[in-house]
C-alpha cells in the first residue's frame, strides 16, 4: 500500500492561512454585496424597531456598491415610499442611520399642524391602543379589542416598552396601500412646519418615532450614493429594560431578556 506523504509544518500552516483568507474574503463579499448586520442604537424608529433589535440589511436591493466605498458598480431599483433604509449619514458619513423613506425624487413633502402631506394630499392615520403587558410576556402588549381588529397580522404582536404611555400610536397609510406603525409624543409634540421638493437622486426620510427623530426635516435629503441597503428582518432582539420576555414554551427563564417574538420578524 502506498503511504500518503506527511505534510511538514509549513505546508500545514499554509493551508490554514489559505482557508482563513478564503473565509475572510467570503465574509467581505457577503457583507459588501448580500447582507450586512445592523444594531438599532436609538429610539428614532420606535415602534417599528426597538433599541436592541439586531437586523439584516439587504445590500443588493438598490444595487451593488464596492465594499467600504460609495462607488456604485451597478444600480437596481430605487427605494420606494415606505422602505426602511440604512445609509451613510450625510453630515458624517462614518455614521450609519436608519429611517423610513417618505418622499422620492419629484415628491413635495410638507407638514402643517402636525399633519404630513405628500404632493398636497394628507397622509391618512388611524390610531390604535394598547392596555398593558401580556401576563406571561412583559415584552409584548395587549391590544384593545378594536385595535386587535385594526392592526394587520404582520405587525403583531405589538411590542411593549416602558415609555409607550407617553406616545399616541397609529397606523400610517402611504399611497400604494403601504401601511406601517408610527408614534407621536403626547408631552413634546413636534409642531414644526415645512415644505420640501425632493430633488433627483435624493430621498426624504423620517423616523417612525416622529417627534423624537433626527431626520430630513432637520438635515435635508439623503443622496442615492449614500444608501447602503434596505432593512429586511430582525434576527435577534435584546431587551434592556429589565422586563421578563420569556415565554414558558420558548424559554423557561434561561434567557429572560431575549424578545423571542421578534425573531425573524419582517421589517414593514
Amino acid at each position: 500500500m502506498k503511504q500518503t506523504p506527511q505534510k511538514n509544518i509549513f505546508q500545514t500552516v499554509a493551508e490554514y492561512v489559505q482557508a482563513l483568507f478564503g473565509a475572510i474574503m467570503l465574509a467581505i463579499l457577503i457583507r459588501g454585496f448580500v447582507v450586512e448586520p445592523f444594531r438599532i442604537p436609538s429610539e428614532s424608529m420606535v415602534p417599528t424597531l426597538l433599541v436592541g433589535d439586531h437586523i439584516f440589511v439587504a445590500r443588493y436591493k438598490y444595487g451593488l456598491r464596492a465594499p467600504f466605498t460609495k462607488l456604485w458598480l451597478a444600480e437596481f431599483d430605487d427605494p420606494e415610499r415606505g422602505d426602511v433604509v440604512v445609509f451613510n449619514f450625510p453630515l458624517d458619513e462614518d455614521v450609519d442611520y436608519i429611517k423610513r423613506v417618505v418622499g422620492v425624487p419629484g415628491d413635495t413633502v410638507s407638514m402643517k399642524k402636525g399633519q404630513l402631506f405628500l404632493n398636497g394630499k394628507p397622509i391618512s392615520e388611524k390610531p390604535f391602543y394598547v392596555t398593558n403587558t401580556l401576563e406571561d410576556d412583559q415584552c409584548n402588549a395587549e391590544l384593545t379589542p378594536e385595535s386587535e381588529q385594526l392592526l394587520p397580522e404582520d405587525l403583531k404582536p405589538f411590542p411593549y416598552y416602558l415609555k409607550q404611555k407617553k406616545f399616541n400610536k397609529s397606523l400610517e397609510y402611504f399611497p400604494g396601500d403601504q401601511v406601517h406603525m408610527i408614534q407621536h409624543s403626547i408631552e413634546e409634540p413636534n409642531t414644526m412646519e415645512f415644505e420640501r421638493v425632493v430633488p433627483p437622486r435624493h430621498f426624504f426620510v423620517m423616523g417612525d418615532n416622529r417627534d423624537h427623530s433626527s431626520d430630513s426635516r432637520f438635515w435635508d435629503f439623503v443622496p442615492r450614493e449614500n444608501l447602503k441597503g434596505k432593512a429586511v428582518f430582525i434576527w435577534l432582539s435584546l431587551d434592556n429594560e429589565k422586563k421578563s420576555c420569556a415565554y414558558n414554551f420558548y424559554d423557561p427563564g434561561i434567557f429572560p431578556n431575549i424578545r423571542w417574538s421578534r425573531f425573524g420578524r419582517e421589517i414593514i
